[in-house]
C-alpha cells in the first residue's frame, strides 16, 4: 500500500511517521526525500530572498523549472498513493494535498496534536492522536482491499 505522508518541513514528528508507517511495511512518500538524492523543494532554491517576494514574483517562481520538478513529485505521488495521512502542526500545501486526496476519494487519516480544532477535519472523518493509530487505521484498509 502506498502512503502519503503531508506535513510541514518544521514538524519533528514527521520523520517519525515516516519512519513508523516503512517499518510496518508500507510504501510511503517523503516529500523531504522524494526520490534518492533529492532533498526535496525549498523556495530558497530559486531564490534566497524568496520570504520578500510580492504577489507578481511568487506567481512567476511556479514557473521555474525547480518549483515544476518539485510540484511534480508531490503531485504524482498523490495521485498514486492509496491513502493519506496528514500530519499536524501543518501549514497550507498540507492541507491542500489533504483536501485533494480526500477529494480523490482516497482514505485520509489525521494524526491529531494539541491546536486550534478545526470542523473540517470531518471531512477526513479518521482522526487519531498516535501513529499506531494511523498504523491501525491503514490495515483495516488493506483489510478491505483483500476482502
Amino acid at each position: 500500500m502506498r502512503v502519503y505522508v503531508a506535513s510541514s518541513w518544521r514538524n519533528e514528528k514527521q520523520p517519525r511517521v515516516v519512519e513508523a508507517l516503512r517499518r510496518a511495511g508500507y510504501d510511503v512518500y517523503d516529500f523531504r526525500k522524494p526520490v534518492s538524492g533529492n532533498e526535496g523543494f525549498h523556495w530558497s532554491t530559486i531564490d534566497p530572498d524568496w520570504k520578500q517576494w510580492n504577489p507578481e514574483q511568487f506567481r512567476q517562481a511556479l514557473h521555474h523549472p525547480i518549483a515544476k520538478e518539485g510540484f511534480q513529485f508531490d503531485k504524482n505521488a498523490l495521485d498514486n498513493c492509496d491513502a493519506c495521512v496528514l500530519v499536524l502542526p501543518c501549514g497550507r500545501s498540507a492541507h491542500l494535498e489533504a483536501g485533494y486526496a480526500i477529494g480523490q476519494g482516497k482514505p485520509t487519516a489525521i494524526l491529531l496534536e494539541t491546536g486550534e480544532p478545526e470542523l473540517m477535519y470531518k471531512l477526513s472523518g479518521n482522526l487519531y492522536l498516535t501513529i499506531s493509530g494511523i498504523t491501525d487505521f491503514l490495515k483495516t484498509l488493506e483489510g478491505a482491499t483483500n476482502k
